[in-house]
């Protein structure tokens, strides 16, 4: 994880604007994640951001539900640093820079929520997490995560980086592509088929699971606990 942190601590500046030229339709991909949470917009839920970035989805959930409480974390202090700035308006936002796999809350959130951080975990780390996830979560409680899918064929797979790359190049030269995004994306994402995570939730305790969102290698799915 060191060098996914110098990754994003190098890159919290730029982020918000290179993100858009990286990640193809990613304002639709954070709305479904924003829309999936069920509750009513005056409530005053407590929500768990794990691997916060620079607070771009804790930003819509407060947009969308303004008497929500949030817990911001990362490990990247840049990044914690960004959201912070971000959100500075709000005095009901908590920010903690850390490593998301040592916490060791219980039952204390209404929702988890996380945006293209969990990759970062090898897949067996993914799938034991769920279960942390789990116990995170009051009972009734969300989880959503938005993030890197592999499709569940080597044909799927392959049509799903292509698409990728295509969209890149249309943001980026095919050296920077080739030389920079491809070796990252191979050194330091772990990404499953969806399928799986399907799975994992459901044996990590969550009911109602469902993919609300998905484009190619990128999708938004959770469930209930």
């Amino acid at each position: 994880m060191k060098q996914v942190k110098d990754h994003f601590e190098n890159e919290a500046e730029i982020f918000d604007e290179l993100i858009r030229t990286i990640i193809p339709l990613y304002k639709d991909m954070v709305n479904s994640l924003i829309l999936a949470l069920p509750f009513h917009r005056k409530e005053g839920m407590k929500v768990l951001d794990l691997g916060c970035g620079t607070g771009n989805i804790s930003l819509e959930v407060k947009n969308r539900f303004p008497n929500g409480q949030i817990t911001c974390v990362d490990l990247a202090e840049n990044m914690i640093n960004m959201a912070e700035s971000k959100l500075s308006h709000y005095s009901d936002i908590e920010f903690i820079r850390a490593d998301f796999r040592n916490l060791d809350y219980q039952e204390e959130y209404d929702a988890v929520v996380s945006s293209l951080a969990l990759h970062h975990l090898q897949r067996e780390d993914q799938k034991s997490f769920y279960r942390r996830i789990n116990r995170f979560l009051k009972e009734g409680g969300v989880f959503y995560n938005a993030d890197i899918v592999l499709g569940s064929t080597p044909y799927l797979k392959e049509t799903y980086l292509d698409k990728w790359v295509e969209f890149m190049l249309e943001n980026h030269s095919q050296e920077e592509v080739e030389k920079i995004w491809l070796p990252k994306h191979r050194e330091e994402d772990f990404p499953a088929p969806l399928i799986n995570h399907i799975q994992w939730l459901k044996e990590a305790g969550f009911h109602e699971v469902d993919v609300v969102w998905k484009y190619y290698m990128f999708g938004v799915y959770g469930g209930k606990k």
